[in-house]
């Protein structure tokens, strides 16, 4: 069974590598290489206990397998230790995302995947979500902004609030 809890600053440290991993599983190859070469372990550590009072973790058996984080209506975070993926935890989280989406105060939800991530776009699409096209998502780099080749997906999310998610 997942569990959903918000995090605690203890969490931050397994946050923090299920981010790293699943962020290079999902960007490496899709992304500009000075991106990658600036999230190190190191700036991911620093950004989850950044994080930390607005994620939410999925536990299963005792342990944290993945982690979601909500900025206004954006979906902005959602990642599952490689062992988990498959099992529901991302169901589990993505659903949890939609419903503080609705609880923000907003009827749609958005997210943004990068371009060559196949894999997340199918689980998104298989979820619901809506491609609404490509477009560049700015993301923090060295000197300024870089723009990541990226799709945006939205979903309706009034009414999570009432429902089991």
């Amino acid at each position: 069974m997942v569990a959903v809890r918000s995090a605690t600053p203890a969490d931050t440290p397994v946050v923090a590598e299920i981010w790293f991993h699943g962020w290079r599983d999902g960007h490496e190859g899709h992304v500009p290489a000075e991106l990658v070469e600036v999230r190190t372990h190191e700036s991911v550590r620093l950004r989850a206990a950044q994080r930390v009072d607005g994620s939410v973790v999925a536990v299963v058996d005792g342990v944290v397998a993945g982690f979601v984080m909500v900025v206004a209506a954006e979906i902005e975070q959602v990642y599952v230790a490689r062992e988990h993926r498959g099992t529901g935890v991302a169901s589990r989280l993505l659903s949890e995302g939609e419903r503080l989406v609705a609880a923000n105060g907003f009827e749609d939800a958005w997210l943004a995947v990068v371009a060559g991530n196949l894999r997340a776009r199918r689980f998104y699409e298989r979820s619901g979500w809506i491609d609404e096209g490509a477009f560049d998502y700015p993301a923090a780099g060295p000197g300024g902004t870089i723009s990541i080749p990226a799709h945006r997906y939205v979903k309706r999310v009034i009414g999570c609030l009432d429902s089991d998610a």
